[in-house]
């Protein structure tokens, strides 16, 4: 049985708050288009800096909470790594392109004009082949995940998605001359992990400085890390409200071809959850790990993916809106997975064995 922290009446009724600010932003960009239109254009390599900000809000009391002496070791429990990969760079990204195909090509062919149908696959695809990097730190928070592990998690992933976005969807997309947008790619990494990661580490050693005993350094970190928790949380609702309130429009406009769009990355979302999950309590990987390694894959790093969108196929095409919907689907999809990795905790052991330890018990 985990030891986890109970989670907060807040916490417990957070899809709740998530609607009403779902909800908000719909009616906020609609009475003020200006305000979101100015807000919108503070970018730069499709990176929103608001967005940035408010996700730095998110991510630091989790950055706060790593322990560099654990990651260290990682390399004894690898078990959660292994599932990351194999699900987010063998599975992910052709089940993706394979529901692609299926619903817009045979589904809702009578409904999509074959062009269209393209487009939204192509979109798809995109997010398929990149999985998230910042905003899996605030899932992985909120089923008290390891945050030195979730670091690793993510770092890997960012390396591999370096050397393998572009083949992946070169391959899918049946392109050749793929341009990646390195400025996004790079500016996200160092905005969403290096910046915060950086601060947080910052904190931590002036907040243990001093302190002789691991009991109350970790004291000291945990009391830091509950004051400034509540950040985290309004960061996030603040930022679905920005995120509903930029495609305010778009999504009134066209609610059935959204809802046509969203159901396809619906099935991607919990199929890719479920096969991750699975394959983490089947090989007895600790819930503080086997949660964030599911959620990471089951999340997607939308700034790629609407860069590439926008790159490759122009800011009113298609795959630019499916990249969107993605984004808006992404944030009630993820909670509601959240809860149940919640509630399943009990499923899990609380420890996984190191591997050296294990290999010396076998000798």
């Amino acid at each position: 049985m985990s030891d986890a922290a109970p989670l907060s009446a807040f916490e417990r009724w957070l899809s709740i708050w998530v609607a009403l600010c779902i909800a908000a932003g719909l009616a906020l960009g609609t009475l003020f288009p200006e305000a979101f239109g100015y807000l919108a254009r503070l970018e730069y390599g499709s990176v929103n800096f608001v967005v940035a900000v408010l996700i730095w809000f998110m991510v630091y009391p989790m950055m706060v909470a790593v322990d560099f002496s654990a990651v260290a070791r990682i390399h004894e429990r690898p078990k959660g790594l292994i599932v990351t990969l194999v699900v987010n760079w063998l599975i992910k990204p052709f089940s993706m392109a394979a529901l692609g195909v299926l619903f817009f090509h045979h589904v809702f062919a009578d409904m999509i004009a074959p062009e269209d149908a393209s487009q939204y696959i192509a979109g798809m695809i995109l997010l398929g082949a990149a999985p998230c990097t910042a905003m899996v730190f605030v899932w992985s928070q909120l089923v008290r995940g390891d945050a030195a592990y979730t670091l690793v998690q993510v770092s890997v992933n960012d390396v591999v998605m370096v050397v393998a976005f572009a083949p992946i969807v070169a391959l899918l997309l049946g392109l050749t001359d793929l341009a990646v947008p390195w400025e996004t790619l790079l500016l996200s990494v160092g905005l969403y992990v290096v910046i915060p990661l950086a601060a947080g580490a910052a904190t931590r050693a002036a907040l243990t400085r001093g302190l002789r005993t691991m009991a109350e350094r970790e004291a000291a970190v945990a009391r830091f890390t509950g004051a400034v928790k509540p950040l985290s949380v309004l960061g996030l609702l603040a930022t679905v409200t920005l995120l509903f309130g930029f495609q305010g429009d778009v999504i009134l406009a066209q609610p059935a071809l959204i809802a046509i769009i969203a159901l396809p990355l619906l099935i991607q979302s919990y199929g890719v959850f479920a096969i991750a999950y699975a394959a983490a309590l089947a090989w007895r990987i600790p819930h503080k790990v086997a949660a964030p390694c599911a959620l990471i894959g089951t999340s997607n790093f939308f700034e790629l993916a609407v860069a590439v969108a926008i790159g490759l196929f122009g800011l009113n095409s298609g795959a630019a809106l499916v990249t969107v919907v993605g984004v808006l689907v992404e944030v009630p999809v993820m909670l509601s997975l959240v809860a149940l990795a919640n509630r399943t905790r009990r499923w899990f052991p609380a420890e996984e064995t190191p591997l050296r330890r294990a290999r010396v018990g076998e000798a």
